[in-house]
């Protein structure tokens, strides 16, 4: 269970967001006690997410048309940047699987060791269990994203991260898809900032199953792994 909120204010969590409108409500509600400074960037949702998401009280920033998910974080880490007082950045997916209290400690992590970077890995221990095929495929991204960048994570394409302002100023993705997820692990390297690993529980929830996100994800990773 969440310890009791204290709100963070220099901190904004960015989220990309794309037709979840029956959970960004309940994403956004976990999250607002703790970080009063939520933007979902809507990257054309056409299921009224971005209403949803307002009236929830994130800040809103419109994509018309659907240019992926990658484009949507450098859309949110932007607008992040620049409103004052903003120390980190904490990147959170918008269907639920990501957990508060990961994003609460991670921050409270990156304060106390000085990292400029703090990677969820949810292979750190053994709370995610993502099922045979998704491990496999995962793990081929992980070695795949260390043989090409300077960064030896055990969780490469984990969308939960904190990210010190100063190294977020030198994020410029390109990529989209989930090519984006090895493109940002490259930039962090190049940054040269210290960075470190913290183990985060995944949440293979009924709905993100039923959208059928986990084998559809790992067959995006492995694809774009292949045309990269």
């Amino acid at each position: 269970m969440t310890n009791p909120a204290t709100p963070d204010p220099h901190t904004w969590v960015v989220v990309p967001l794309y037709n979840e409108a029956t959970v960004i409500a309940a994403v956004i509600a976990g999250l607002l006690p703790h970080f009063p400074n939520v933007v979902c960037i809507d990257d054309g949702s056409t299921d009224g997410s971005l209403d949803v998401a307002r009236r929830a009280g994130a800040h809103i920033v419109e994509h018309p048309i659907n240019l992926g998910q990658g484009a949507a974080l450098q859309t949110g880490i932007d607008y992040a940047l620049s409103h004052p007082g903003c120390e980190y950045i904490v990147t959170f997916d918008a269907d639920g699987q990501h957990r508060v209290d990961d994003a609460v400690s991670m921050v409270a992590a990156a304060r106390e060791s000085g990292a400029a970077i703090v990677f969820g890995s949810r292979f750190l221990d053994d709370r995610t269990n993502p099922g045979w095929m998704k491990r496999v495929i995962l793990k081929t991204a992980v070695w795949v994203t260390n043989m090409t960048t300077s960064v030896k994570l055990t969780d490469a394409h984990n969308g939960l991260r904190v990210i010190r302002a100063d190294a977020a100023s030198r994020i410029q993705l390109k990529q989209d898809r989930m090519a984006h997820a090895t493109e940002i692990v490259l930039q962090l390297g190049d940054t040269g900032l210290p960075w470190i690993e913290h183990p985060v529980e995944l949440l293979y929830t009924d709905y993100s199953k039923a959208k059928g996100q986990s084998v559809l994800n790992s067959v995006n990773i492995l694809v774009d792994l292949i045309v990269r």
